[in-house]
């Protein structure tokens, strides 16, 4: 196999002692694994480091690969302007990747931005790599805010790519850990932090990549962690395969996780194909959630499909409850895909003559029409979950003290500026949170208090 190995590392500016000016000594077991991970890779002579960044160019829905001959960069930024790279990218290897991409209609490649400066989460790994090993050109990937399955596929990618290149490489995962670890620290505390950092680094030092989808989305939110992915990626790169791990270091003295890891391939295991096990335990999970659905999501659900299979707007099935003909509600259709939302959009208030055609042209603007997402493609279908919040009449209240955040939705009005948000939503544990939210959805400024707002009640249908 032509990837010789991979590492987990952080990127803290501060461990490059220009930066740090003494301050990085606070990290020295991390300085130290860094140093054990550069003489592991100038022992190994790679021809090409692939790095995986959450700093380079980022997309909602793509994986930016960088294109061009190479970039510089420097630490000007972090006032060490004099510590510089000047990085050669390896052509031919991103030309094989995003052709891989392409043959398989994969969302990942050259467009884009063509950023020629380095990022940070680039530079540091390259800065204890380069005193040690001056070989190898570079391919730089950034992350995306897709599923953590589509990460695994990337990494998969890349071993493919690598194999039919021939290329010696070594993958570099770069990225820290929770960010909220120690109350001192600047992004303060929060009790998801620790947690974090001790089942990554469990994780990792196992390399039970498997357990590597477990990590809910609003956990790793709250945790405040910058590297999920990127590790993800790397998974991918070893499916399949039996993989040697070393956990070098752990630290959070600074209030920010480091966490270095060293994994070396080993024989086929076909028992660690994790993407194809996940794929199936979710395939099941949805199959027995279905088999729940109450009539409101069946019919969300029966419109998404047909639409999207037959590109118009399905017909008022037979035999609905009666509720759903009789009534007239604001509705709005919420949908997700491997844990994160894919589309949602609904009605304050009724414009149809029933909840029925409110639920059924909804969930249509919910997969097609949103504007933070591409529409939802026929082979997504399967790994679709649907809900359907029914809105009760909106009431004026007086002041945010009248609302609950997991009882109530919030209406927030300014002129013609308007902004909802939906009650016990993940992530949203607080008024004061919901309140700017449905602002930002309004175009209101977070500091202008002076709005009407309204409160709701709704009945969620699963």
């Amino acid at each position: 196999m032509a990837i010789l190995a991979a590492f987990m590392v952080p990127h803290p500016p501060m461990i490059v002692p220009a930066v740090g000016r003494g301050s990085e000594q606070q990290i020295q077991k991390t300085i130290d694994a860094y140093e054990q991970v550069a003489d592991e890779i100038a022992a190994l002579a790679p021809e090409t480091i692939i790095i995986t960044s959450p700093h380079a160019v980022m997309y909602a829905d793509y994986f930016h690969i960088s294109p061009g001959r190479g970039a510089r960069g420097d630490f000007g930024r972090f006032r060490a302007a004099q510590v510089r790279f000047d990085e050669a990218y390896d052509r031919e290897l991103v030309s094989e990747l995003a052709s891989i991409a392409s043959e398989q209609g994969f969302p990942a490649g050259v467009m884009g931005e063509r950023d020629k400066q380095l990022d940070h989460g680039t530079m540091v790994p390259l800065y204890f790599v380069r005193n040690k090993y001056k070989g190898a050109k570079i391919v730089r990937i950034g992350l995306s805010g897709l599923p953590l399955s589509e990460h695994y596929r990337l990494g998969q990618m890349i071993r493919e790519a690598v194999d039919r290149t021939g290329r010696r490489v070594v993958l570099v995962a770069s990225g820290d850990l929770s960010h909220k670890l120690q109350d001192y620290g600047p992004y303060g505390f929060a009790e998801e932090g620790p947690q974090y950092d001790a089942r990554i680094m469990d994780v990792c030092g196992r390399a039970a990549f498997g357990e590597l989808f477990d990590f809910d989305e609003t956990f790793c939110d709250r945790a405040a962690e910058c590297g999920h992915r990127s590790f993800v990626i790397m998974a991918g790169v070893f499916d399949g395969l039996a993989v040697k791990a070393t956990q070098l270091s752990h630290e959070d003295v600074t209030g920010v996780g480091y966490g270095i890891c060293t994994f070396y391939p080993g024989e086929k295991d076909e028992s660690r194909h994790f993407l194809q096990q996940y794929l199936e335990g979710a395939s099941r999970r949805l199959a027995e959630k279905r088999a729940q659905e109450d009539p409101y999501v069946q019919l969300a659900r029966k419109s998404v499909e047909y639409y999207i299979l037959h590109h118009r707007k399905m017909e008022m099935p037979e035999n609905l409850p009666e509720e759903l003909l009789t009534r007239q509600a604001g509705a709005f259709v919420s949908i997700h895909e491997h844990g994160k939302l894919r589309g949602c959009i609904g009605t304050i208030s009724p414009v149809r003559d029933c909840v029925a055609r409110e639920i059924i042209d909804n969930a249509v603007s919910a997969s097609t029409r949103d504007p933070r997402f591409d529409p939802i493609r026929a082979d997504e279908l399967k790994w679709l979950e649907i809900s359907v919040d029914v809105l009760g009449e909106a009431e004026p209240i007086s002041s945010a003290a009248e609302l609950d955040v997991k009882r109530y939705g919030v209406i927030v009005s300014k002129g013609r500026k308007r902004g909802l948000l939906l009650p016990d939503l993940d992530g949203v544990d607080t008024v004061e949170e919901q309140i700017s939210i449905a602002k930002s959805k309004a175009g209101i400024a977070a500091w202008d208090n002076n709005v009407e707002l309204q409160r709701f009640e709704v009945v969620r249908h699963h």
